[in-house]
């Protein structure tokens, strides 16, 4: 996309200004929905043994006031979170243009809402003789609301970064572009690993479980245990999606669903830019690596762009449409050594 007063398009819309395919993020989200779904019937099946039948559902202020069958209690909420789905699935299909992470917001804050409440019921009511008998409710519809509430804002957040209609590119067939002074230019693409997300979603769904199970007093487990499975869910989110753009003060790449942490280059930091063709094998694996070939940034096999530095080092990641990318940026790094006055 260039600019310069008036907004000029290329005549021919490039294969790498189509939406990405969003295989990763659906099947993220297919891992998510059987997971909670597994949660919600696991948690009062698993303490069965150890809760009144009928069990506490509904408090009045602190103190309860309603129950439902252990049957009713399970089928539920399992069958709540199944419209949701089938209610985000709609969204994601008719609507994702118009409703950008609506559909992620869904899941993910009626995910949480869910299983909280879930939790927390089964809790209060562990070991009690009555319903009647089960415990107070208080801070714990708190940190369930808030929690609900984080957790769909971060999910609108990760759709409208990653989601709908990548920018245009400036058209490019050479090495480097011709970009009039004082001409704004934007280059933005983006690329994942649908395995690596789908390992994030699981190992996440794993901490989950673990803390559900142990706050709802089910199990007596070690939080240390839980730890190491909630790290490695964020560090593979992390890597599992990359997002490269150009503009006039140089290249910009943002890693997981929210962009961050960021890599930032001007173009007075670069040396220059090129497309090359690389392998998981050659880089050393999956994710960020660090070997002989430099930094290079590997969520997809093919194309990448590298830059290499002024000191020397080359920073590689792999994302659509890598040469436009390296074109735009060996333009405005030729910019920069044109002399003044």
């Amino acid at each position: 996309m260039t600019d310069s007063g008036n907004t000029t398009e290329p005549t021919t819309e490039p294969a790498a200004a189509r939406p990405p395919a969003p295989g990763g993020a659906v099947w993220a989200a297919a891992a998510w929905s059987v997971g909670v779904l597994a949660l919600l019937v696991a948690l009062p099946l698993v303490a069965r043994h150890r809760l009144p039948d009928p069990l506490a559902t509904h408090w009045g202020g602190r103190e309860p006031d309603g129950s439902m069958s252990l049957t009713a209690s399970t089928v539920f909420p399992a069958a709540f979170w199944a419209v949701l789905v089938l209610i985000s699935v709609v969204l994601r299909r008719y609507w994702a243009g118009r409703t950008p992470g609506a559909a992620s917001a869904m899941l993910a804050a009626g995910g949480v809402l869910l299983t909280g409440a879930q939790a927390s019921i089964v809790h209060a009511n562990l070991d009690r003789a009555r319903w009647q008998d089960a415990a107070p409710m208080g801070i714990e519809v708190v940190l369930i609301l808030l929690a609900t509430g984080l957790a769909g804002v971060l999910a609108v957040l990760a759709g409208r970064r990653y989601g709908g209609r990548p920018e245009r590119h400036p058209a490019a067939g050479a090495p480097a572009l011709e970009v009039p002074p004082g001409e704004q230019v934007v280059w933005l693409s983006q690329a994942a690993n649908p395995w690596l997300q789908l390992s994030a979603a699981v190992l996440g769904l794993l901490s989950v479980a673990g803390v559900l199970l142990t706050a709802s007093g089910v199990v007596d487990l070690d939080w240390v245990l839980v730890l190491p499975l909630a790290v490695g869910a964020l560090a593979l989110l992390g890597c599992s999606s990359v997002r490269a753009r150009v503009t006039a003060r140089g290249l910009t790449v943002g890693f997981g669903p929210f962009g961050w942490p960021a890599r930032r280059w001007s173009p007075a930091e670069l040396d220059s830019a090129r497309a090359e063709r690389r392998t998981a094998a050659q880089s050393g694996g999956w994710g960020y690596r660090i070997n002989g070939l430099g930094t290079t940034v590997m969520v997809r096999p093919g194309v990448c762009l590298v830059v290499r530095t002024r000191r020397g080092t080359d920073f590689a990641v792999s994302v659509d449409d890598a040469e436009r990318g390296a074109a735009l940026l060996n333009a405005l790094i030729a910019r920069t050594r044109q002399p003044t006055g």
